[in-house]
């Protein structure tokens, strides 16, 4: 096996080497080396011997050097010191010189032992030498580095003169993140920009420096140092700044009258990496602040990683973002199935092209397609299912009630039973609060998919239980569960794009009600917080997103207002139009019957129903699907309300078609 290998590597480094050889780099930097090396050895013999030199060590010395020079040389290539870009010089390069600085001098007192057993030698010669050859050698690099900079930096300078200056940056946060961009800012010269300064809340950082930048004064003081360094644009570089942090700094941004922009937050850096291409808009989501969700990474890879996982309403706002996250756990194959044509194209060639991901089979077509699922399922195998597609907006469901009947309520059993026949794994069902005490369809029709969920869940997996103990072997059993959570901040169902829209025209801003509120979370933290909950399962489970304090719509209103740099009820006025059809005034989590159970996360919560009377669901259910087929508004609700007691359905609204 491991002559093989040898055999397969040789021939590599022999072409590298050829390769090599034809760069002229390579032997202006092994030119440089050789005169470095030979440098090195003489000083170091010089200091040993400023005083006296004995004739039997000038000898020596002179017969030495090309031995010397031959096994540096060998040792630095061999270490890979002539194969990288020095211009990008690291602190990993400069370790590689000591090693290899290092492992030459034992070489070089190895062989001198051998042949000549030190006669005519001073050890500490070759103990000054191998101190003296680092430091040359990594110098070097380290000049040809600073030079290239410098050049790129003089290039750079010479091109703003034509393309106009570079913006004058004040950075709010003298934290990791802004050591980041300045020191993007400092290797990256092309960048439009250029730093003047930077604002902390930690008095202790005042007048120290930052890759040269000096923090300059506090948070609250920006407004007085943008003015005194002629800044031109302020950037927040907290990612982990909390809500009312995020707010008071806001506010203070607003006073300079100056641009202002911010870096992604934590949670929404997949790969954790902070850049300037990165930075953007302050958003409400940032406002929120809601806390960085802390995942258990193998816990979610012990289910996902080299899986095939099928993700529903791929293309939405949620099976978008699920897609995204699941590819952090390295899936066999993923699964995108959405009817929409255009969100199916535009997340399959953002995760081929943005993600790098080519595993992907994107699937044209809805879930109450049996046909089509049935063959998906046969070729692919799905391990895990994601079951994010439904139709949310409440309006357009509560005059077109047979339409949630069709694509949340039959798809979601036709997809149960397909998962159950293939032995999928594990099954999660995205929910809503809007399923609790449902007052509109479509909070009904999601009910109804979390009773559907756990009918087809306890009595399988008790059997499968009861087998288990009758049997070595255990039997295999989906694992089901629902995620039930609020509103998502950007969602395509979002009352913050059309206010932002009602805004760019001048307003009015419309809310509905002014004591009107909803549970607030972003895309990113909810779909990471479905991963978390799909490994906690063990059957039946509805999992609860901790959602914090609900939001009021109209002080939302007020703050996107201020975001675009007006004032509210001044400049933009808010308008009350009224609740709309089956709309409440506020959402609940928990209906009346379900208990709450902590998890071993701080952030979600475990239901367990008590319903059992999966008879009733099943034969309501033939008659929901009766009157869906009719068309018959009122008579769908009259069954909803028969199979889910707790839904009070608005009868005013009697559908677009009578």
């Amino acid at each position: 096996m491991s002559s093989t290998s040898l055999s397969e590597k040789l021939p590599l480094q022999f072409s590298h080497l050829k390769f090599q050889l034809t760069k002229r780099n390579f032997w202006l930097l092994l030119l440089s080396d050789l005169v470095l090396i030979i440098t090195s050895y003489n000083i170091s013999y010089y200091i040993r011997f400023i005083d006296t030199e004995p004739l039997l060590y000038r000898y020596a010395h002179l017969n030495i050097q090309p031995l010397i020079i031959m096994i540096k040389l060998f040792t630095f290539y061999s270490f890979g010191m002539y194969r990288g870009m020095w211009r990008y010089t690291s602190y990993t390069d400069l370790i590689n010189i000591f090693k290899g600085t290092c492992v030459a001098s034992i070489v070089i007192v190895s062989a001198v032992t051998y042949l000549y057993t030190f006669q005519g030698f001073s050890r500490s010669v070759f103990i000054i030498d191998a101190l003296i050859t680092f430091l040359l050698i990594s110098g070097n690099r380290v000049s040809i580095r600073f030079g290239y900079q410098k050049l790129e930096k003089n290039r750079s300078v010479r091109r703003n003169q034509y393309t106009g200056l570079k913006k004058k940056l004040l950075l709010v946060g003298a934290g990791s993140a802004a050591e980041k961009i300045l020191r993007e800012l400092k290797e990256n010269h092309s960048l439009p920009y250029t730093a003047v300064g930077l604002v902390d809340d930690d008095q202790n950082k005042i007048a120290t420096r930052v890759h040269g930048i000096a923090v300059v004064g506090l948070i609250d003081e920006l407004p007085e140092h943008a003015l005194r360094l002629q800044a031109q644009e302020v950037l927040i570089t907290i990612a982990s700044a909390t809500g009312p942090q995020m707010q008071h700094i806001v506010d203070i941004c607003q006073q300079t009258q100056l641009p202002y922009k911010t870096i992604p937050g934590i949670g929404q850096l997949i790969n954790g990496n902070i850049s300037l291409k990165n930075i953007r808009e302050i958003s409400y989501a940032d406002l929120l602040g809601r806390k960085e969700v802390h995942l258990d990474s193998a816990m979610i890879g012990s289910y996902l990683e080299n899986k095939v996982v099928l993700i529903t309403g791929a293309g939405g706002s949620i099976g978008s973002e699920l897609c995204r996250q699941v590819l952090a756990f390295s899936p066999r194959l993923l699964i995108l199935l959405d009817a929409g044509e255009e969100n199916l194209y535009s997340i399959h060639m953002e995760l081929l092209h943005e993600y790098h991901f080519s595993r992907l089979v994107p699937i044209l077509g809805k879930v109450q397609n049996q046909g089509l699922l049935n063959k998906v399922f046969r070729q692919y195998r799905p391990s895990v299912v994601f079951h994010a597609a439904a139709y949310k907006h409440v309006p357009l469901v509560e005059n077109n009630p047979w339409e949630a009947v069709e694509n949340n309520v039959l798809a979601a059993q036709h997809l149960i039973e397909i998962s159950l026949v293939h032995l999928v794994e594990r099954f999660v069902l995205v929910s809503t609060d809007k399923a609790v005490r449902p007052t509109n369809v479509m909070g009904a029709s999601k009910r109804l998919t979390e009773m559907l969920m756990q009918a087809y869940a306890t009595p399988l997996c008790s059997l499968a239980e009861d087998e288990e103990t009758n049997n070595e072997e255990p039997a295999p059993c989906t694992v089901f569960m629902a995620v039930r959570f609020g509103n998502v901040l950007g969602s395509s169902g979002s009352v913050i794009p059309l206010f932002q829209r009602q805004i760019e025209r001048g307003g009015p801003i419309t809310v509905t009600h002014p004591d009107i509120n909803r549970f607030f979370m972003s895309i990113e933290e909810a779909a990471q917080l479905i991963l978390q909950a799909g490994a906690m399962g063990q059957g039946g489970e509805i999992f609860l997103l901790k959602m914090g304090e609900p939001i009021k719509i109209a002080d939302m209103a007020r703050e996107l207002i201020k975001l675009s740099g007006r004032i509210p009820e001044r400049e933009i006025e808010i308008k009350y139009t009224g609740l709309r059809e089956g709309e409440k005034l506020y959402e609940e989590l928990i209906t009346e019957g379900e208990g709450i159970v902590e998890t071993g996360h701080e952030k979600i919560m475990v239901l367990r129903s008590n319903q059992k009377d999966y008879l009733h669901l099943f034969q309501g259910l033939e008659r929901l699907i009766e009157k869906a087929g009719a068309c018959d508004s009122r008579g769908i609700k009259e069954v909803m309300q028969e199979i889910v007691p707790e839904y009070t359905p608005d009868y005013a609204t009697a559908g677009i078609l009578q």
